[in-house]
């Protein structure tokens, strides 16, 4: 019965999405606004959370700025989920009109070599995963975070991969798959900067804390000789849709030492926030893995 009620709960939230997609931009940005608000008064874990990373991360900010830089971002995300109506059920020719592309959204299409996607979790990241596939036409790879809810993730997956032109696979699963795609000229949208243990990773800075970063971007990079692009996604104010940037391709990058790629790439990441603070995912515990001996930093 529980599991039956979860699941019809489910569905009318899915509903409500298509629903909602039929609003013009501004009146859905109206309402993500309003659901932030909501939000961060109900999420005390994740609220917690997101002022313990600002501590961390922005020391320079006082504890008013923190709480108004999260409030801001609860914003942000409310609306990044609400949106997700948009990418999910809108016509391709209404998202190629609200999605604005900045530099070389072709590179993989041209490039003798294979090409990686370095995509921060900004709250617009699912917009940069729309892009790639409305905008060019190299087949998509992605590593997958399969949801608890089933109806979720049916929804989310039938999502991402509606134009025919991608491939997700489980972060549970070998790495064999998805490198055996990109050796067949698939493009590899790779999200790299969250807390997934100490597997394949490292303790490199991240705002001056040590974090554990993955070093598969770099060893991939290297083992596929692969270019790698990094690309950021942001929602633009009211209704004027989203911006993705596609930023030229890093030359010194991975080098032959992954701590050195690994630093690389969380110092540009350090960069783009400070650019857009209010839109990165402040609410994921990016510090939970902590050194043998050190304290939990969120207790």
């Amino acid at each position: 019965m529980k599991r039956a009620l979860q699941a019809a709960l489910s569905h009318a939230l899915l509903g409500g999405l298509w629903a909602l997609h039929w609003l013009p931009l501004g009146a859905q940005a109206a309402i993500g606004r309003g659901l932030g608000r909501v939000l961060y008064r109900l999420a005390g874990s994740r609220r917690k959370v997101g002022l313990r990373n600002l501590e961390l991360c922005l020391p320079e900010l006082d504890a008013a700025q923190r709480e108004a830089l999260l409030r801001e971002h609860f914003g942000w995300m409310a609306r990044s989920l609400l949106e997700r109506g948009m990418l999910w059920y809108a016509s391709p020719e209404r998202l190629k009109k609200l999605i604005h592309i900045e530099g070389d959204v072709h590179l993989a299409e041209r490039s003798d070599k294979p090409v990686m996607w370095l995509v921060p979790h900004f709250v617009a990241l699912d917009v940069a995963g729309a892009s790639t596939q409305l905008f060019q036409t190299k087949q998509v790879a992605s590593i997958y975070q399969a949801q608890s809810n089933p109806v979720f993730d049916k929804a989310m997956r039938r999502g991402r991969l509606r134009y025919g032109q991608g491939q997700v696979f489980s972060r549970h699963e070998t790495a064999l798959p998805l490198v055996r795609a990109i050796r067949r000229d698939h493009a590899f949208f790779n999200l790299p900067d969250m807390d997934f243990g100490l597997k394949d990773a490292a303790f490199v800075p991240f705002f001056g804390v040590p974090a554990a970063t993955l070093l598969a971007p770099a060893r991939m990079a290297r083992s596929l000789k692969m270019r790698v692009q990094p690309v950021l996604a942001e929602i633009l104010p009211g209704g004027r849709g989203w911006r993705v940037r596609y930023l030229p391709p890093w030359d010194d990058f991975p080098g032959d030492d992954d701590i050195a790629a690994a630093t690389r790439m969380n110092r540009w990441i350090e960069e783009e926030i400070r650019r857009n603070p209010a839109q990165y995912l402040w609410v994921h515990r990016r510090f939970k893995t902590r050194p043998q001996g050190e304290p939990s930093l969120y207790s």
